[in-house]
């Protein structure tokens, strides 16, 4: 009673149970894997807003640039892309930041689609969300945001309950279960979770190179060697198939 966007969201998470809300959240999980190509004026935007965000209420949380490099990942920047985002990230921190002449740029010309004027918005909520809770000025400053990218009120519930939602999901049995399937993937492909999408890519292509049958089928390998580089194939096809997904890998 005493946060009334604490009592919309309630309101939009118990609606969307009640219409099928986990059809709805697979939908909404699809739509985070396939997320548009975008410009660099998008990208740039995106991170310069990200810094002020997360620096607005004094400090960026761990969870907040973790939750940033994973962005990265996903729009499948490559390694001078991410030091560029980086580089954004940071004087979007600094004092005087032009916030609204960014957000009113980025209306303009580089999400002049409401899909990617979406997509900037639940990009900026999965980062400061990444964190226990927002402070006022936060959200003060994320309505701002919306309104000037024409995103309204119950628009923007609605994708704060859905990103809440999946936080949750992870905290869940299932999701754990989900969190090892993925960690399971990394160790098969041989790279840390904070690899870049060339580096998983990189992985992948080079195992396929050691295990694949065909790579082996002319030294005349036994039954048994077959049938394990066989196996190994697919262990390792199926890891980076998740990752891809997962990442957003094109």
């Amino acid at each position: 009673m005493r946060n009334p966007w604490a009592a919309v969201v309630g309101f939009i998470l118990g609606h969307q149970f009640d219409r099928g809300f986990a059809d709805r959240f697979r939908v909404f999980e699809k739509q985070g894997q396939d997320l548009p190509r975008v410009s660099e004026e998008f990208v740039r935007a995106l991170f310069q807003t990200m810094g002020h965000l997360t620096k607005i209420d004094g400090r960026v949380s761990e969870d907040e640039i973790r939750s940033a490099r994973m962005v990265m990942h996903r729009l499948s920047l490559n390694p001078a892309q991410v030091r560029r985002a980086i580089n954004w990230f940071e004087s979007g921190k600094e004092p005087g930041f032009p916030l609204l002449q960014t957000i009113r740029e980025v209306r303009r010309v580089s999400a002049r689609r409401a899909s990617d004027r979406l997509a900037f918005v639940r990009l900026l909520l999965e980062v400061v969300l990444a964190k226990q809770s927002l402070k006022k000025e936060e959200r003060a400053l994320l309505w701002k945001i919306c309104n000037e990218l024409e995103i309204g009120r119950v628009e923007f519930a609605q994708l704060e309950a859905m990103i809440r939602a999946q936080k949750g999901f992870k905290r869940s049995p299932a999701g754990d279960a989900d969190a090892k399937r993925v960690r399971h993937a990394y160790e098969t492909l041989g790279i840390p979770q904070d690899a870049t999408n060339d580096e998983v890519k990189k992985a992948y292509r080079r195992l396929m190179n050691k295990n694949h049958p065909d790579k082996i089928s002319g030294s005349n390998p036994g039954s048994d060697v077959m049938a394990e580089a066989e196996r190994r194939t697919r262990e390792v096809r199926k890891a980076y198939e998740m990752l891809k997904a997962r990442r957003s890998i094109r």
